[in-house]
């Protein structure tokens, strides 16, 4: 599938606090924890569980969100397919789809049983 500027726009004025609890039940539904989410997050964005909850009590959107985040140097690694849409095939002008989309596949690995780290990806020596 192709992103579209419509489509890129519509995510990043999503509340990232409404999609929260959703990413959470799923995960729960699976045997995870908030823990384990927020690591993932953590890792991904640089945001702590008081950076999280206060991006929730703000009702900050997903592009206040990636504006604030910290994006991890190992992003990149992140590969595979989501919602439909491949990862590495998301042009650089829907920067903040492809980092929506790169931490909904960190959050679907989580919930399928992947260990934590092959999911917080390193750089092979």
């Amino acid at each position: 599938m192709t992103v579209t500027a419509e489509k890129n726009e519509k995510v990043a004025n999503m509340i990232f606090g409404s999609i929260y609890p959703l990413y959470l039940n799923r995960l729960v539904k699976n045997g995870k924890t908030k823990e384990e989410l927020n690591q993932v997050i953590k890792w991904f964005t640089g945001f702590d569980e008081d950076d999280l909850q206060s991006l929730i009590e703000e009702k900050a959107t997903f592009r206040t969100f990636f504006q604030k985040a910290k994006i991890h140097s190992n992003a990149h690694m992140i590969k595979g397919v989501v919602c439909g849409y491949r990862i590495e095939e998301i042009g650089d002008e829907f920067e903040l789809y492809k980092q929506c989309r790169q931490m909904e596949k960190l959050i679907d690995e989580l919930a399928k049983g992947r260990k934590m780290e092959k999911i917080l990806r390193k750089e092979k020596k």
